[in-house]
């Protein structure tokens, strides 16, 4: 680990939004979208520009085509999607656009979930923001009819982009009175698939987590779902709470008559928003998931019984932060799962048979008084947001005070700290700056003995240099 260094940076254009779409490494070439509005394949091992696809010409108007997750490549395609709720399919080689299809007309609709591509089909999850960002400022309006977004899981073909079925996670809302302000009240709806799915070949299955209802309180929310792979048809479904409704009007002081929850204790924000783990223990099939409780849940593959669930975060209700937030790692021994805001945050190792921890190791408590981040002691948390990475002997992790560590898979000590909160000079002649490594574009890509990851997510730090930066490592 200590020859571990940084080979290249690529710094994105300034931009109001994240990143927040780790790359695909494939064939020594590393594919990724900015959050400029492009997409790009670069060298993986120099950084070098193969080419760069700008989105901004595809059904121009409205919100910008920033790609909002992390691409698959298969079958000589890049498939990803983007923030207004498009999917799209680039030609691998030159970076031309396939095809790129709106799987969802909804005026909040997005796609942060990473395609998935199996058996001529691309499974990817819509999830929106309309409970809470519907007013000019950002903020959720009292003024605003919520609501009316329905979530779901698609199976398109993957030649053409054409639909083949679709799953949606809550009956299609109905005006059922008003708000307060007098706004249209519409329920059920919400219930988004932030997640990616994973596809199981060897039973046909397709396993995807779903977040909370944003009113009413109906369908498939905080659910882990097993759809048969042709057809979407429900194998089982386990819900693992009974009631979350929350808008982001339960988070203030006014919220009255908007969030109904705050009395009953059900405006939690509990999401399912991690992907699922497939593992083998004792020649049973078992899939696990983390949710926002703080919960990692495993259930029986093939039947979705309850075989162990263990809470690792303490629980946060109204906003659903304390908890579980991206994905979970499975090296063939053990789970690898990292809590977010769990004062501290922390990152375990669990048995995949009983849920024992077999260690926790909480961010370091100098993350936020040492590096870049000590010059912002109001901004920087002692929390992790990305997904959890593994390799042989290694658990990589990132987190919101800018830096990211490989853990020793044996016993969680630290091995290596790189700061990212400093100025870089990307590959491209660009200027960047790390920053928070949290959310959907924070998880570590390790691949052909180099590490990559992306850096400049919420919380937001000061970044006077430039845009938000990818780091790739090697020795």
């Amino acid at each position: 680990m200590p020859g571990l260094k940084l080979k290249w940076a690529f710094a994105f254009p300034e931009s109001q939004f994240p990143v927040r779409s780790q790359p695909a490494v494939v064939g020594g070439v590393a594919y990724f979208g900015g959050p400029d509005g492009r997409f790009y394949a670069r060298d993986a091992r120099t950084g070098a520009e193969r080419w760069t696809t700008d989105l901004s010409g595809i059904a121009p108007g409205g919100r910008p085509a920033i790609p909002w997750d992390g691409p698959s490549v298969s079958g000589g395609r890049v498939y990803f999607g983007d923030i207004r709720g498009f999917v799209y399919s680039l030609d691998q080689a030159t970076g031309r656009v396939v095809w790129a299809k709106q799987v969802d007309a909804h005026p909040a609709a997005t796609v942060t979930s990473s395609p998935i591509v199996h058996d001529g089909m691309v499974y990817v999850g819509t999830s929106s923001g309309e409970n809470a960002a519907t007013g000019p400022d950002g903020n959720d309006d009292p003024n605003y009819p919520c609501c009316t977004f329905r979530g779901h899981l698609d199976a398109l073909d993957a030649r053409t982009g054409e639909l083949v079925w679709r799953h949606y996670t809550v009956p299609e809302p109905q005006a059922v009175g008003t708000w307060p302000s007098g706004a249209t009240r519409y329920e059920p709806s919400g219930a988004g698939v932030w997640s990616s799915p994973v596809v199981d070949p060897r039973s046909g299955t397709v396993y995807v987590g779903t977040g909370q209802n944003y009113t009413g309180s109906a369908g498939d929310f905080d659910t882990l779902l097993a759809l048969d792979h042709r057809t979407g048809a429900v194998k089982w479904r386990n819900q693992v709470t009974k009631a979350d409704t929350w808008r982001g009007l339960c988070n203030t002081p006014d919220a009255e008559g908007y969030c109904p929850g705050l009395k009953d204790g059900s405006a939690l924000d509990y999401d399912i928003g991690a992907t699922p783990n497939l593992f083998t223990v004792g020649g049973r099939r078992l899939v696990g998931v983390g949710q926002k409780l703080g919960v990692y849940h495993v259930f029986d593959a093939a039947t979705g019984e309850v075989v162990w669930r263990r809470q690792l975060g303490v629980p946060l209700p109204s906003g659903g932060i304390s908890g579980i937030q991206w994905g979970t790692s499975f090296d063939g021994h053990r789970l690898y799962i990292a809590t977010y805001f769990a004062d501290p945050g922390k990152v375990f190792a669990v048995d995949p048979a009983t849920g024992d921890v077999l260690w926790e190791t909480p961010n370091p408590a100098d993350g936020c008084t040492t590096g870049g981040a000590a010059a912002y002691p109001d901004i920087c948390t002692l929390a992790h947001g990305p997904a959890v990475t593994s390799s042989p002997g290694l658990v990589w992790e990132g987190a919101n005070d800018g830096k990211l560590r490989a853990y020793s898979a044996r016993d969680g000590r630290v091995l290596w700290t790189y700061d990212t909160l400093r100025t870089f000079t990307g590959v491209n002649g660009l200027p960047g700056r790390g920053g928070a490594i949290s959310g959907g574009g924070g998880g570590t890509v390790v691949a052909d003995g180099m590490v990559y990851v992306e850096a400049g997510y919420a919380p937001e730090y000061p970044n006077p240099d430039g845009g938000h930066v990818l780091l790739a490592f090697g020795l």
